[in-house]
């Protein structure tokens, strides 16, 4: 019953979507290009596909050759226009995930700008020195042509057989995809049937220069949020852990956490939550209902979590974040990244 309520509305996101893109095809709204390099990362889904995991990978190994800065969208901040993120800035001013990427990465130029295009000649004009732009989230923007396009693609929801919002989780049309150049295919299962690859690749490539890289997401011991004031070691089998995530799709995070350790409880909340006194609130009391456990949260959320007033010592001691890389699949990383750094010298 619900689909058939939801299905108009998905006909009409549809059609708007491909009228967009006409006028792009049509040169009625205009593509711009620049001078400088830019690696776009982004998705045509909705919900967590690892594109802030993937800018890391891609700004770690990048800025050992190149003036790296980030241009984000800034999702979900209240503050308008240009602006550059500086490590101690509030999330609700630059959004939390360019904040997450400025702190990993502090000596990165990281800006955040809704008219991306604006952005770009802004970010030129006051950092000359940067030599390769890597925009977080814009292959649907089109505004601005990259010179490399690479798509995160969810193994858990195959795009041949997903719909379009609100039916689905699909903003972007699956025939947009002749414009990527790489595709990663993340949160594969282990393992990986080779004929589920070859559809996938099937599935995916719509021109011969595309590549397809198949990963997963790799978790390590949880670290505290407040250094010093949460115990540090190693996580046993078995530790009671309460689950804290504000993420487009939670599920991966907490089937680690209740296949690594024992999940008594789990707070799941939007994508991007702003949290509020009463998150405080409902934390402060599962963890008096479970003492001899610890909340765990992403490392999006923790972002979020850091101001020390607004937290109760209790729960400071007892906040721990899962750090995640992306982890390819028959080590082909070194592959990725030396053929994207070909594709950005213009090789």
């Amino acid at each position: 019953m619900l689909n058939l309520l939801l299905a108009p509305a998905a006909a009409l996101y549809k059609l708007g979507v491909t009228f967009r893109h006409r006028l792009f095809d049509w040169g009625l709204l205009k593509s711009e290009r620049f001078d400088i390099p830019i690696v776009c990362v982004g998705n045509i889904t909705v919900g967590g596909t690892g594109k802030t995991p993937m800018v890391e990978m891609i700004v770690d190994y990048m800025s050992q050759h190149h003036r790296v800065a980030v241009l984000s969208r800034g999702y979900g901040r209240r503050t308008k226009g240009y602006l550059e993120v500086r490590a101690d800035a509030r999330y609700r001013d630059v959004g939390d995930e360019p904040l997450q990427i400025k702190r990993k990465f502090p000596e990165v130029v990281v800006v955040v700008c809704a008219r991306r295009a604006e952005g770009i000649r802004r970010l030129q004009a006051e950092h000359p020195e940067v030599d390769l732009i890597v925009m977080d989230d814009g292959f649907q923007h089109r505004y601005v042509e990259p010179r490399v396009n690479v798509v995160m693609v969810d193994a858990t929801r195959p795009v041949q057989h997903d719909r379009m919002l609100p039916l689905g989780s699909l903003r972007d049309l699956p025939e947009q995809l002749h414009r990527a150049h790489y595709f990663v295919v993340t949160k594969c299962p282990e393992p990986m049937a080779p004929i589920d690859r070859r559809i996938l690749r099937k599935v995916l490539i719509q021109v011969a220069y595309q590549r397809v890289y198949f990963t997963r997401f790799e978790s390590f011991n949880p670290r505290p949020v407040f250094p010093g004031e949460a115990p540090e070691g190693q996580f046993a089998p078995g530790r009671q852990v309460i689950g804290l995530s504000g993420i487009g799709n939670p599920k991966p995070f907490l089937a680690t956490l209740a296949e690594r350790y024992r999940l008594v409880a789990d707070l799941t909340l939007d994508d991007h939550h702003v949290y509020r006194v009463g998150d405080v609130r409902a934390l402060t009391e599962l963890l008096a209902r479970h003492p001899e456990a610890v909340v765990v949260t992403t490392e999006k959320d923790a972002v979020k979590l850091t101001n020390r007033d607004k937290l109760p010592a209790e729960l400071r001691s007892r906040l721990y974040y899962l750090p995640i890389d992306i982890s390819f699949i028959e080590d082909s990383a070194t592959d990725f990244l030396q053929k994207l750094e070909e594709d950005v010298r213009g090789n």
